[in-house]
């Protein structure tokens, strides 16, 4: 089972109300791969085993979890409607989708638009490869930021307290040999990054899977992201991903200075 992003201590400390526990609950549920029994739940979340079943009669009730005839639990429909209500009224994945758009036309493979969120990218939007192998990528799924291109430019646009803040609770998974297998070797590339304006996952995160990625950097409305070409390294090699660079760059700071146009003076400049 997949440990609990409610582990760490800062979580901890914000999950001590109903609401806290109920949504440590649900994403529990949510986010493991597979419908989990009570006794999963129970070991993630720590808590009381009659609070437990209280909260999981009221999401089931909500239409947020689904119990199973076997009582396991799993992702209730409503959530989906959410999910898509969020998606649909973002108004950043409105104001980017014109140049994923035309960097897919340019490139022909999968362009891919990712918020950072703690230790993780998620991803909000992807044009798909017309070519016949795709990527595994989906919207709304999370994936660690040190190992794909689209986290590691996102982290690059960080201050340095706040990247320090970060890495110092990354668990480092090798997904593959080149995963980066420490804080240290991360933030050497990270200075490159810096240092380039884009950044490259050769194999990081999945075997065979290369990509060109670049930073999305508003502070001033809280966004911290980043876009990527993405296709099969047999198909894509690091010179032409070096070639699309430019173009990736390109598009990351007309995105930056459309929201800039469309949502105005952000927190602080009012």
């Amino acid at each position: 089972m997949e440990r609990s992003k409610l582990e760490n201590p800062e979580k901890e400390a914000a999950v001590t109300g109903t609401l806290g526990k109920a949504l440590a609950v649900l994403e529990v549920v949510a986010m493991a791969d597979g419908p989990q029994r009570f006794t999963d739940i129970l070991q993630s979340v720590h808590q009381p085993r009659g609070t437990l079943h209280r909260l999981l009669g009221h999401l089931v009730d909500e239409g947020l979890l689904v119990q199973r005839r076997d009582l396991s639990y799993e992702p209730g429909l409503r959530l989906l409607k959410l999910a898509y209500r969020s998606w649909s009224g973002n108004r950043f994945r409105d104001i980017a989708e014109p140049y994923l758009l035309r960097l897919h036309e340019l490139t022909g493979e999968t362009v891919h638009l990712g918020v950072l969120q703690d230790t993780e990218i998620i991803y909000v939007d992807k044009v798909e490869s017309r070519q016949a192998v795709r990527m595994s990528s989906q919207i709304g799924k999370a994936s660690p930021a040190y190992c794909t291109g689209v986290g590691k430019a996102a982290l690059s646009s960080l201050p340095p307290d706040e990247l320090r803040r970060i890495t110092a609770r990354m668990e480092f998974r090798p997904f593959t040999a080149r995963t980066h297998r420490s804080v240290a070797a991360l933030l050497v590339e990270i200075d490159e990054i810096r240092r380039d304006g884009h950044a490259f996952d050769c194999e990081e995160h999945e075997a065979e899977i290369c990509c060109v990625a670049a930073p999305i950097a508003v502070p001033e409305h809280e966004l911290i992201a980043g876009i990527s070409v993405t296709g099969p390294a047999y198909r894509v090699s690091m010179a032409q991903l070096a070639i699309w660079a430019k173009d990736v760059r390109k598009a990351a700071a007309e995105i930056e200075e459309e929201v800039r146009i469309r949502l105005g003076p952000g927190r602080g400049e009012r």
